[in-house]
């Protein structure tokens, strides 16, 4: 297809961070759509998918954060064009006038981000524990990097997509949508048994295992509620959750002149990714139109109760500094061990629990307070998942 066009200037080259996951999988396809140039490909492992994307990407760097030996074998593939370990990624997001898409999941890709927004790159943020865990960071990066950052999660670009050319002085509310997961209506007693593929099959979404667990505990929505906050300049008290579970409405925003605007499609995270590449313009691709007939819509409070993950994740925004970056880290150890069958479904919530009750706050001034703050959680979160397992 060619670079394409848009008002006389070419679309920047993208670097996939996550390259191999589903959000970078998908960047890869809406590249191609839109003629956007990929200048970097990485990936935390050797996989085959990597190795495919490669050689499809003759011009592109190709990173392995965690090569676990192989680099004799990627270095036969690729020659000077591929890069190895953690270091390689960050330096890859600095890449000069470039889109970084960041899908790398978890605390791992804070750096990344910091990286491609302290080199005044465009960050299309799919990482969402970035600003969970460093949100303060991000932000400063911004503005003192220059670069720019665009949600790429379907309820932030929305919102996103919502405010734009609006002044946002006059946003009085934020309303984040939720499936609810695949337990929606259930009660805590019909989940005490719940299996692994039981919370795997997401009802509306194809993500990975920790989101798609995150989605049925609604910690995924705490997240959202976070990086609402931090991404928007949005208080805590002025943004609310509905339960939406056909997933077509992907966040409402309200303004004080109770004006209320909403983006509307059908589920499909390629929409959000482009948005992010092709900004300030919009390009016309083959897509489904979108027909309201027959379709109902349906909205739910959601029940605090029942999925305590998501008070949890106010809680933690509420206390600010460090108990995010605690609620992240607490959650991913949690998570790992249910999917590991460890611990059951409804001990992720007290894992979470325990370790952010147990936390001194403090503020962090770089991502080194970050980690430690992670690693303090990780280490207690572990010793619950031990206590609870047995």
């Amino acid at each position: 297809m060619g670079n394409l066009h848009l008002g006389g200037t070419a679309l920047k080259p993208l670097v996939i961070l996550g390259a191999t996951g589903s959000i970078g999988r998908q960047a890869v396809e809406v590249a191609h759509r839109v003629g956007a140039p990929i200048a970097a490909l990485a990936a935390n492992s050797a996989s085959d998918s990597l190795l495919e994307m490669g050689e499809a990407h003759p011009e592109a760097i190709v990173c392995v954060a965690d090569p676990q030996g192989s680099e004799e074998h990627f270095r036969s593939v690729f020659g000077p064009r591929v890069r190895f370990g953690t270091q390689s990624v960050t330096e890859v997001a600095a890449l000069g006038n470039t889109t970084v898409l960041n899908g790398i999941v978890g605390a791992a890709g804070l750096e990344a981000s910091l990286s491609a927004l302290n080199a005044g790159n465009r960050l299309a943020l799919a990482n969402k524990e970035s600003l969970v865990a460093g949100g303060s960071l991000l932000t400063r990066a911004l503005a003192d990097g220059g670069g720019e950052l665009i949600p790429v999660d379907s309820e932030h670009s929305a919102i996103w997509q919502c405010i734009h050319g609006e002044n946002v002085s006059h946003v009085k509310r934020l309303i984040l949508t939720a499936s609810g997961g695949p337990f929606r209506g259930r009660s805590r007693s019909e989940m005490v048994t719940v299996s692994v593929a039981e919370a795997l099959a997401h009802p509306t979404w194809e993500m990975g295992p920790r989101i798609t667990t995150d989605s049925a505990t609604l910690m995924n929505k705490a997240f959202e509620v976070i990086e609402a906050h931090h991404l928007f300049s949005v208080g805590y008290d002025d943004i609310d959750v509905v339960i939406h579970p056909q997933s077509v409405v992907h966040s409402f925003v309200e303004f004080d002149d109770g004006v209320v605007k909403a983006e509307l499609g059908f589920p499909d995270m390629r929409k959000p990714i482009q948005a992010a590449i092709t900004y300030p313009e919009r390009v016309s691709v083959p897509h489904q139109p979108f027909d309201l007939v027959g379709t109902d819509l349906t909205f739910e409070a959601p029940d605090l109760e029942t999925f305590p993950c998501l008070a949890l994740g106010y809680e933690a925004g509420r206390l600010g500094g460090t108990a995010t970056a605690v609620l992240n880290a607490a959650d991913e150890i949690a998570v790992a061990a249910f999917l590991a069958e460890r611990i059951a479904f409804l001990r992720i919530a007290d894992v979470v629990a325990e370790v952010l009750g147990a936390h001194d706050v403090y503020e962090p001034d770089s991502v080194a307070g970050v980690g430690a703050a992670d690693a303090w959680a990780r280490s207690h979160a572990e010793a619950a998942v031990t206590r609870f397992s047995s």
